[in-house]
């Protein structure tokens, strides 16, 4: 089946948690993502609690620990840094100029997007599979994904206290320059791989499609804003270019190190 009422519980709690974003729009694809798919996670231990074995409980678990992870660390940055601030407030609109038919679109396809992207997780629950190896290679790769976005934070963080005018290049940067999209995408990479063994018909197999290609396509968007930010900001540097044009964007080892050129990628 690919609509229960297992799903759509799941989907009021994703919208209910998103709502954060009326406060401020850009919440919708920050903080209301984090506790979103955290939100996923705390909702699948209780629809199903008398069906738990150890596996579905540690996918339940990466997924609350890597929302309220996510989340948290923008939610310091925010309140912490004031070079951010007054840098993002300078090129992300306020959302003021919005209106609220604009915003609830917004609210929904966030909300639909998060359900669509931890759908193979919630499939496997529904279809009452338990765990097999490609749910256990999967959870390990998004734990994996987890690890390299937490610690390329945390080195990004490191490095702007010590020089905030300065592009970070040091740790996870030396290979590639969006460490973070990177293991995004390998979460939810891991996530995907974790809940194909368990997908039934062809609609289960859309929605867990159509989730996947759609954080992939936002990671990529997300790099073209940060390289076209970065190129604006230190591009008239010789150490930045050098950097630029040694270092991939977006997966190490792979020669893309642009992709400013990619209107399409707008997200």
């Amino acid at each position: 089946m690919i609509f229960t009422k297992e799903l759509l519980f799941i989907f009021i709690a994703i919208l209910v948690v998103c709502s954060i974003g009326f406060k401020k729009y850009v919440w919708f694809i920050s903080l209301g993502y984090g506790f979103s798919i955290s939100i996923v996670g705390v909702m699948l231990l209780v629809l199903f609690f008398d069906e738990l074995d150890f596996f579905k409980v540690l996918s339940c678990i990466i997924l609350i620990a890597y929302g309220l992870r996510l989340s948290g660390f923008l939610a310091l940055r925010e309140l912490r840094s004031s070079s951010y601030n007054s840098k993002m407030k300078g090129e992300i609109s306020d959302g003021s100029h919005m209106g609220i038919p604009v915003k609830i679109m917004l609210w929904v396809t966030c909300g639909l997007l998060y359900l669509l992207m931890t759908s193979p997780v919630i499939y496997r629950f529904i279809n009452k599979d338990s765990y097999d190896t490609m749910f256990i290679i999967g959870l390990l790769l998004a734990v994996v994904g987890i690890l390299i976005e937490a610690i390329s934070d945390i080195q990004k963080s490191n490095s702007k206290k010590k020089n905030p005018n300065r592009f970070c290049d040091s740790g996870l940067f030396q290979f590639v320059r969006c460490p973070n999209y990177f293991g995004e995408m390998i979460i939810w990479t891991g996530i995907f791989l974790s809940g194909i063994t368990s997908l039934q018909g062809i609609g289960q197999w859309i929605f867990a499609i159509i989730g996947y290609v759609g954080i992939i396509y936002v990671m990529f968007s997300g790099a073209r804003r940060l390289e076209i930010r970065q190129d604006k900001n230190y591009g008239e540097l010789e150490e930045y270019q050098k950097y630029i044009k040694s270092t991939p964007i977006l997966i190490p080892f792979i020669p893309l190190y642009s992709v400013k050129k990619y209107k399409w990628l707008v997200g």
